[in-house]
């Protein structure tokens, strides 16, 4: 939220540096996140000022530079070299002097005493493109002879200079939510911590006058027809209207406030928007068909063109501003195209309204509108300040577009918002607050935050909450009220804080992560975290991922975040996207995160019971597998980089055993992978593969991607169940044989592997494939696998006959179940 410091002026009489209000704000929970210049000329003309040509002559060393003396206010005339061809004696001028900074774009210059062919040069007379004014420079800019010499430009210009605060709002607090709402904040906090310096602080609201409407009245009247979505609904006519530009110091305002100017209407319900916190809507009275407003729900799937000339199919909860016989805008969040305000209207119809923010917020997300009104209305409006806003308006209008009101003011108001009553408790609040606060310090922080104080004993106080405090509801509400403004840093320790501690040591499954993640980032690897949140549109992207396994949101805060994701696949690719598009292209990434889904089919009186969160735990690798250096030439990620990956990391924990199949269970996410499962046991535990053209292209990635996830709970299971044992190093040596296999194309060297542990369980340590043949020398629908097995024999050296008899029966298995035969 931006808060205009020269706005602020206009409600408190400030004399504090904008250092001192950033720190007194921030301390009052209004968190001053930064604060930046506003300027509507760059640098603000500082330095320049308005001068007199008294002497002006042609240079000798140049044709087209003039030698120049000109009077600016000090005891010496400047003497200024000028190559503006329109420079003449007796001419007004703006005149940058020395050590003045001008703005070109985004570059600047330092004007400096120079000399120019031999010619010394004071200043420099400007154009006005030179100074931001204008996008001239055919010549200097020549003021109105009445310009008084020496004056400052930005003076004499009237140049608009202010600073911003920028606010980090938290969602509660929409009671400060406006100008006025953060001087009423920031007035408590100054009379709280300077009581005598500022005891006669006042909160300066504009004033505004009754409501007189002219003689030609025209009334348009409204219909409430649901006081649920719209507890009050105020409206008030004008004619006579003229929409033109509206004026400078409003411009200048709503700039510094974060808003762009469109025309004097328009500008006005902002300026009172950000001013009081209440949205207003102009409608042009004449387009109202039928000359009556009604408040209600359209049938879902209704179509409606809005403002920025969108058609939105309403859902169910929309609530509308209709006139007889259409909606014309969307309550509270964005207006109609065909309703709207034009430069030929003459006639409006203003709404100030207070709508339920249960029903604005579903709107604002269901058609992904953020707008200034909805953020405000979906916060918690202030219903008291419906007429005030009008009011206030209606002598913005009157002044600035020369309207004249013409009925009187429509406030349908069936059942007056109440205000909260709370008791609170001395005891209570020194106790939450552990510090004793003078009584009479806590009663005039609760008036200056316009609470009411009903009653007042010696043991506390009966408050009456206003409207506009929507986040005080309770008694420990208004401790946490006083407590901000009287402030934090000002509660001291009373008596001694005593604590143990605790040593926590970490759990399996902390140390678990931990071991991968440090082997992980030592191999290159990066974490990251995405959204348990994400888009239903991915459920077009795999049949594998059922539609109706998806958790939806009841409320989703966009489209963006709707469901709950069924695998960290998406999340990742994600992030690759976001990163190639900064041109980051070669990524490795891991991620830890839970899973979701639906369970329909579960029958149980427990509805909890029919949803599923599995924790996971995935890899995603694309581009390269080093960095670039001059040695060699980096080689591309593949399928066996991550493999690999995957493997030394299952080794560095203990899991062995482990059975490969080729055929991923999500095949239209890989378009081919492998899924891992420890021998002799059902489940799977890993799933590895390369993702699929189509899925890529939904993100438009064009690198190739490869992905690994893992259950995690699987995982930690089987590490559990794997003890590791002590075993001395073998004391004789292993024996290595070769075979050369010749196999048709379809074999996969999974199934070697699992013959070769099959066939001799004792002796085989390790089988190994280092080298594939295809081509010359063998047949078309041929291959062959060059694999390397590991013999040892922990109680002695083995014999040539021993090795000889495990390969005999390893080349008939392989030639009885594959059909191979050695080269």
């Amino acid at each position: 939220m931006k808060i205009s410091y020269s706005w602020l002026t206009r409600y408190l009489d400030l004399d504090l540096t904008i250092e001192e209000i950033s720190g007194l704000l921030t301390g009052c929970g209004l968190e001053v996140e930064s604060t930046e210049k506003f300027e509507t000329v760059k640098g603000s003309l500082e330095g320049i000022l308005i001068g007199k040509v008294i002497s002006c002559e042609k240079h000798p060393n140049a044709d087209k530079l003039s030698l120049t003396t000109v009077e600016v206010g000090r005891e010496k005339p400047l003497s200024v070299v000028c190559g503006a061809p329109n420079v003449a004696k007796g001419q007004k001028v703006l005149v940058a002097t020395v050590g003045t900074t001008l703005y070109n774009g985004n570059e600047s210059f330092i004007i400096k005493d120079v000399t120019i062919r031999g010619a010394h040069s004071e200043g420099m007379i400007c154009a006005e493109d030179e100074l931001g004014l204008g996008t001239s420079h055919e010549g200097i800019m020549v003021l109105p002879e009445d310009a008084p010499v020496g004056t400052p430009a930005n003076q004499y210009l009237d140049v608009f200079s202010d600073t911003v605060f920028e606010i980090g709002l938290t969602p509660n607090r929409s009671d400060a939510f406006s100008h006025t709402g953060v001087a009423r904040d920031l007035r408590a906090v100054l009379r709280t911590h300077y009581p005598e310096k500022y005891r006669h602080l006042a909160l300066k609201w504009p004033e505004t006058a009754e409501i007189s409407p002219g003689k030609n009245k025209f009334q348009i009247p409204v219909t409430l027809e649901d006081p649920e979505s719209c507890p009050r609904y105020s409206g008030l006519t004008f004619k006579g209207v003229t929409v033109g530009e509206s004026p400078t110091w409003m411009q200048n305002l709503l700039k510094a406030g974060g808003m762009r100017p469109i025309n004097n209407i328009v500008d006005i319900t902002n300026f009172i928007l950000l001013e009081t916190g209440q949205p207003l809507h102009a409608f042009d009275a004449d387009k109202i068909k039928g000359g009556r407003i009604v408040v209600k729900r359209l049938p879902a799937g209704t179509s409606f063109t809005t403002l920025d000339g969108i058609q939105r199919k309403l859902s169910a909860e929309d609530l509308m501003i209709c006139n007889a016989e259409e909606g014309m805008c969307m309550a509270g969040v964005y207006g109609g195209l065909d309703s709207g305000v034009t430069p030929e209207t003459t006639r409006i119809f203003l709404e100030s309204a207070y709508f339920n923010p249960v029903t604005i917020r579903k709107t604002s997300r269901y058609h992904g509108l953020k707008t200034d009104s909805a953020q405000r209305f979906e916060r918690g409006a202030n219903p008291e300040i419906t007429i005030y806003a009008l009011k206030r308006a209606a002598q913005l209008f009157t002044e600035l577009a020369g309207a004249e009101v013409s009925s009187e003011i429509q406030d349908v108001y069936p059942k007056p918002v109440d205000w909260k009553n709370i008791q609170i408790n001395y005891k209570n609040v020194d106790r939450l607050i552990g510090k004793t606060i003078p009584r009479e310090a806590i009663k005039n922080i609760l008036l200056d935050l316009e609470i009411v104080i009903l009653e007042e004993t010696s043991s506390g106080m009966q408050l009456s909450v206003p409207s506009f405090k929507t986040d005080v509801e309770r008694e420990a509400d208004v401790i946490e009220e006083i407590l901000r403004i009287y402030g934090y840093n000002n509660i001291g320790f009373e008596q001694e804080i005593r604590y143990s501690m605790v040593d926590k040591s970490l759990n399996d499954n902390e140390k678990t992560r931990n071991r991968i993640s440090d082997f992980l980032s030592s191999h290159g690897f990066s974490e990251i975290m995405c959204n348990s949140l994400t888009r239903a549109e991915y459920k077009s992207i795999s049949q594998s991922l059922v539609p109706e396994n998806y958790v939806h949101l009841l409320n989703p805060l966009s489209k963006d975040l709707e469901v709950m994701r069924q695998t960290l696949l998406f999340g990742g690719l994600e992030t690759i996207a976001y990163n190639q598009n900064r041109r980051i292209n070669d990524l490795k990434l891991y991620e830890y995160g839970s899973v979701y889904q639906f369970e329909a089919f579960v029958s149980t009186g427990v509805s909890l019971d029919k949803y599923r969160e599995e924790p996971h735990f995935a890899l995603l690798v694309t581009g390269k597998k080093d960095p670039e250096n001059w040695q060699k030439k980096p080689a591309e990620v593949d399928f066996y980089y991550l493999k690999s990956i995957i493997n030394s990391m299952l080794t560095k924990l203990g899991v062995q055993a482990v059975e490969y199949t080729t055929a991923p269970s999500q095949l239209d996410l890989f378009s081919r992978g492998l899924t891992y499962s420890i021998r002799n046991e059902p489940d799977i535990f890993v799933e590895l593969g390369e993702v699929t053209g189509k899925v890529l292209k939904a993100f438009d990635l064009k690198t190739r991607v490869y992905f690994a996830a893992i259950r995690w709970k699987k995982l930690l299971q089987i590490i559990e169940s794997r003890k590791v044992l002590y075993s001395e190093l073998p004391r004789f040596p292993w024996v290595r044989r070769d075979l050369a296999l010749l196999l048709d194309k379809e074999v996969s060297y999974e199934l070697i592997e699992q013959i070769a542990y099959e066939t001799e369980k004792k002796l085989l340590k390790k089988v190994s494939l280092f080298d594939i043949y295809e081509g010359k020398g063998i047949e078309e629908n041929k291959k062959s696998y060059a694999v390397s097995f590991i013999l040892q024999d922990d109680q002695k050296t083995l014999t040539d006959e021993e090795i000889d008899g495990v390969m005999n029966r390893l080349i008939k298995k392989y030639a009885k179940q594959l059909g191979a035969s050695t080269r």
